[in-house]
Parts: structure tokens; sequence; C-alpha cells
């Protein structure tokens, strides 16, 4: 398989630059959550105050994601995702001035991850439909691998740097780190060029019915993404509600989770290296197939909760989700018109998206009524199952790279 090092020579240096940018963004990704929720810690520990303030990031977010996909693709997605990365640079820096300065109230956080929360809606799409734009077709394979491969090492160590620097100089700090990342990856998005939009002869609600005609039309895109939808909150609502509670009621404990979720993280990577010299040539097959790992970890703390069992599920659970993440974003690359490229992405995010808080609020009721490890191996064969399920669609098995 070609290496990166194969592009054309005037487009090497704008995905070069693109790939910079995505990898500074990410790590300061990766070290935000520790840092804002030991942020909000310092302030308060309230139980309801991380939640609110994580949730001021997330309504926004959602609501807007489809506008975001629409203004991608009519005025630019280079545009689009600098402009992003420089509200959210400034909203993690007022956040750490104003911890710094001892001056922080929830309610600042609250408004402030709410605009960040705006700068997302706007980013996501753009992010998804840029690859395509600076990388020839038959090189996406190779392009998406290396920016999942410095994700998967950046989760690993992204929480950990934040963590330390929480320890050592604060959690302020660890945010004014984390804005200067958002403000460094506007600035490397500078040379890189693409072709401009095409003219805008549409209104804004023309395009998002435009965006919506296509996504209802495309059936293995519709699909999934409705699979993904119910996916997501059983997952989120499972492990990331229930897992945690699950870990301290057995000899798990909180060191236990702790590794389990770094087992996933290398997981992860062992699955980019692989597919650096493995070619997908079904990848909506080959990622469904993955994703059933991903289902693992809920059966195994129903079923069998020990540190072992859940450290080898975790790690599938990574493999596997990763090996779906490369072969979605093939799929979609490789399939859906460039001009329409991220607002599919946002209707799939929308998906993605809309259904997790419901997993997250209905699990802990759930599990009060009957029992932690029932509603957790029920969760886990459900997911397993709406992963099979998919398969049985046509659209879903002959979809091939184009």
């Amino acid at each position: 398989m070609a290496s990166i090092s194969a592009l054309a020579p005037f487009r090497v240096p704008h995905f070069a630059w693109y790939f910079g940018a995505r990898a500074v963004n990410q790590a300061g990704h990766t070290m935000a959550p520790v840092a804002l929720a030991f942020g909000v810690l310092a302030l308060t520990d309230a139980p309801g105050a991380l939640g609110a303030v994580l949730a001021a990031h997330m309504v926004p977010m959602v609501a807007l994601l489809l506008a975001g996909g629409v203004i991608a693709d009519r005025f630019g997605r280079r545009r689009v995702i600098q402009a992003s990365n420089i509200l959210s640079g400034l909203t993690q820096g007022s956040i750490a001035l104003l911890m710094l300065t001892g001056n922080a109230e929830i309610w600042h956080l609250v408004a402030l991850s709410a605009l960040n929360g705006v700068a997302s809606a706007a980013a996501m799409p753009a992010l998804m439909g840029l690859v395509p734009q600076l990388v020839p077709r038959q090189l996406l394979q190779q392009a998406n691998v290396l920016l999942s491969l410095t994700r998967a090492s950046l989760m690993i160590l992204g929480p950990s740097l934040a963590a330390l620097l929480v320890v050592t100089v604060g959690p302020g700090w660890a945010l004014a780190v984390d804005s200067l990342t958002w403000l460094l990856s506007a600035a490397l998005l500078i040379p890189v060029r693409i072709p401009p939009p095409a003219a805008v002869r549409a209104s804004m609600v023309a395009e998002l019915r435009d965006g919506w005609r296509y996504f209802r039309a495309t059936t293995w895109l519709w699909l999934m993404v409705g699979a993904f939808a119910i996916l997501n909150a059983l997952h989120e609502g499972g492990i990331t509600t229930l897992g945690p509670a699950r870990a301290t009621q057995t000899g798990i404990g909180e060191g236990g989770w702790g590794l389990a979720l770094s087992a996933q993280a290398v997981g992860a990577l062992a699955a980019t290296l692989i597919f650096m010299r493995w070619s997908l040539q079904r990848p909506l097959v080959v990622g469904v197939l993955g994703n059933i790992l991903y289902g693992l970890p809920m059966i195994v703390l129903a079923l069998w909760p020990s540190t072992w069992p859940l450290l080898i599920s975790t790690f599938l659970a990574g493999f596997g989700v990763q090996t779906f993440s490369l072969g979605w974003h093939l799929a979609m690359q490789e399939n859906v018109p460039q001009d329409m490229l991220s607002r599919a992405y946002s209707y799939d995010q929308l998906g993605s998206f809309v259904a997790i808080p419901i997993g997250q609020l209905a699990m802990g009721p759930l599990a009060a009524a009957h029992g932690m490890s029932e509603v957790l191996l029920l969760a886990g064969l459900a997911y397993v199952t709406i992963c099979v399920l998919t398969l049985a669609s046509p659209a879903v098995r002959h979809l091939a790279r184009a």
C-alpha cells in the first residue's frame, strides 16, 4: 500500500499542515475533560455542577450540528474550522483566566462551555469533510489511518498529562495549555489551500433541505445513523454511567477501571497499526463486525466482573471501534458527493449524539429497579444484536470502496 509520502507534491504540504493542526487540536481535546472536571470540583462539590457544565456544551452542539454542516459546505471547510478553533481557544482561555485569578463561578463555566459547544457544532462536520479535499481518493485510507494513529496515541497520553498539570500547577494552567492548542491549530491551517466552495445559489434552509433529501435517499447512511443512535445510547449508559459504579462494587475498583480505559486506547492503537498495511475493501461490513466487539465490556461487567477479563474486553472493544471508525470514514468520504459531505456528516453526528443523554439518564434508574448486572447484560446483548441486524441490509453489505 502506498504511503502518505506518495501524495502528489503540490498536495503534500497542505495535508501536512492539516495533520499538524489536527494533532495539536487532539492533544488539547484529550486534556480538556480532565482539566475541566477538576476545575469544577475545585469550585464546588455539588454533584450536579459538572453535569450542568458538560450539558451546556452538549446541548447547543447537538442543536446546531445540522446548521454547522450547511455552513461548512457553503462557506468553505478550512475557514469554518479556523473560526471555530479561535472561538474554542478564546472560551477555554477565558475559563483558565477566571480560574487562575480566583474569579470563576459555575455560571461562568456554563456560559463559556455553551459558546464552546456552538464552535464545536460548526467545526465537527467541516473536519470530517476536509480530508478528501487534501488527498487523492486512492490514499484516503492511509490518510485516515495516520490521523487515527495520532488520535489513539494522544488518547493514551493526553489525560495523563492533564492530570499531571492539574496536580502540579492546577486545573487553570491545564486549561490554559488547552486554549493555546486551539489557537495554534487555527494558525497551522493558514497555509492550507483547498478549492473554494461552489457558488451559492440557494438559501441555507434550501441547502439543509437538500441535505435531508440526500440523507433520506441513501439507505446505508440513514440505516447506520439510526442504528448508532441506539448503540451510542446503550454504550454511554452502560459503560459511562454504570461502568464505574460496577467497578467500585466489585474487585475491579477505581484503579482497574482506569486500566480498562487505557486498554481500550491501546486496542484502538493496535487496530490503527494493522490498517496501515491492510486495505479495507468492504468498509461497512468489516467496520460493523469490528464494532460488535464494542459491546463486550458490558457483557463482561455483567457476567465476569474481574480486572483481567475486563482489560481483555476493553482492548478488543478499542480495536473494534477503531475498525468501525476507519470503515465509516472511508464509506462517507468515498461515496458521498463532495458538496454534500459536511451536511451528511452533520446528520451522522446528530444521530450519534441525540440519544446519548437518554441512555445516561435511563440506565441508573433501570439498574436500581432491575439489578445492575441484569441491565448491563441486556444492554450488551442488545448492542451486539443491533450490529448484526444492520448487516442484513444489502445496502450495507454491498457498499464497496469507490
